[in-house]
């Protein structure tokens, strides 16, 4: 899950570089030096996106486990600078209102938490820079059946296209 989870959150990130430099490339005005303008364009989201989750709880059903069942919302805001050559895009979401049932015990849970990425680079030598940071917990009725996922990702792209830095911390406990 954490191999794929990952690989979406780079795949998303892959995606809106895309997005951007087509839309930088159409917006890009040149001055009357035939340079680039150093005006920054400014695109800003606030979305309500819903949500279907189904997610197994691994403590529990007193430790058995089950699958649970949320629906609900996410509040996604989403912030897109572009200037001159460069680029940063800072994302946040956090559940709201998400609930659910388990499915063996009919126990209740709350989706709660933030998750908020902030990345940027340069359309001219390829730098990038990527800090994402997830914190996501479904929190059952009673004690020992709260699930908690962290996740701390960072990952630097020097001019040249190597990766300099790649840091990815993950975990999924039960309390």
């Amino acid at each position: 899950m954490k191999k794929n989870f990952t690989l979406g959150i780079l795949t998303l990130s892959v995606f809106i570089l895309i997005f951007i430099s087509c839309k930088k490339e159409i917006n890009t005005a040149l001055n009357s030096s035939n340079k680039l303008s150093a005006k920054a364009e400014v695109y800003t989201s606030n979305e309500k996106i819903p949500a279907d989750l189904l997610i197994f709880i691994p403590c529990a059903n007193g430790g058995a486990g089950e699958y649970v069942e949320l629906s609900g919302f996410l509040h996604a805001t989403t912030h897109v600078t572009v200037t001159g050559n460069n680029f940063h895009v800072k994302y946040h979401t956090q559940p709201q209102g998400i609930s659910g049932v388990g499915q063996t015990t009919g126990d209740k849970y709350q989706a709660t938490g933030v998750t908020q990425e902030q990345y940027g680079g340069s359309f001219v030598n390829g730098q990038y820079e990527d800090t994402y940071v997830n914190n996501f917990k479904i929190i059952g009725q009673g004690t020992g059946n709260n699930y908690l996922i962290h996740e701390s990702l960072h990952v630097t792209i020097n001019a040249n296209g190597t990766v300099t830095t790649l840091i990815d911390n993950f975990t999924a406990d039960c309390k």
